[in-house]
């Protein structure tokens, strides 16, 4: 299957599974650790911090997106979206070691906002490279792979970080899901020499990709 696709799609598509499949084992738990570490166990007190906390990373984050967006549009070339994908997912993985020393709801806010703005950097900037590089003849393909990877690396992975969390605690959860987001920015880099220079031009075509 992968075989027909070429090495940018591919290492998009890996490190995007990468970052999902991390960032899933943290979905079914993330209220839970709120209300047992920030809370107090209050599950009131819990639900508003988890329910501010969503909203602090969607507003900044869509906020973002848009300016970041025009400024990559403005500049020739892949290598600043490349870049801002790179640095954008090493961002997002420092935010769930900073969970672990979060104890007020405040840090958890903060801490949103660190991952709100990593992940305005990669979206705009996968999406651009992913868009330009797509196999002629292959998009509705390529794209429907893309999305089918996400769904069966987030479903496995949030059955497997409830496991772990019963196992072995949310620090090791949170342990694994900064390692492999870092592990995902490092794969990136495994086509730094396929990205085009300032002097080679593309298509631009409004990109779709889901927005986890």
């Amino acid at each position: 299957m992968f075989k027909s696709i070429n090495k940018v799609i591919r290492i998009l598509i890996f490190s995007d599974l990468a970052l999902n499949g991390a960032w899933g084992l943290i979905g079914p738990i993330f209220a839970i650790f709120v209300v047992q570490k920030i809370a107090a166990g209050s599950a009131i007190e819990g639900a508003k911090i988890a329910g501010f906390a969503s909203l602090t990373y969607w507003i900044v984050k869509s906020i973002l997106q848009i300016p970041i967006g025009r400024y990559l549009d403005k500049n020739r070339g892949e290598k600043d979206d490349f870049w801002f994908m790179v640095f954008g997912t090493f961002l997002t993985g420092l935010t769930p070691f900073g969970f672990m020393i979060a104890s007020r709801p405040w840090h958890i806010y903060g801490f949103q906002i660190l991952h709100a703005i990593g992940m305005a950097m990669v979206i705009p900037s996968w999406s651009a490279i992913f868009t330009r590089h797509i196999d002629k003849g292959k998009e509705a393909f390529e794209w429907g792979l893309e999305s089918t990877s996400l769904g069966f690396g987030a479903g496995i992975a949030g059955a497997i970080g409830g496991i772990l969390v019963a196992i072995f605690g949310f620090k090791v959860v949170f342990i694994l899901v900064g390692t492999f987001t870092i592990i995902s920015a490092c794969i990136l880099l495994l086509i730094h020499k396929e990205i085009a220079p300032r002097d080679k031009l593309f298509p631009r075509i409004p990109p779709f990709r889901m927005p986890f």
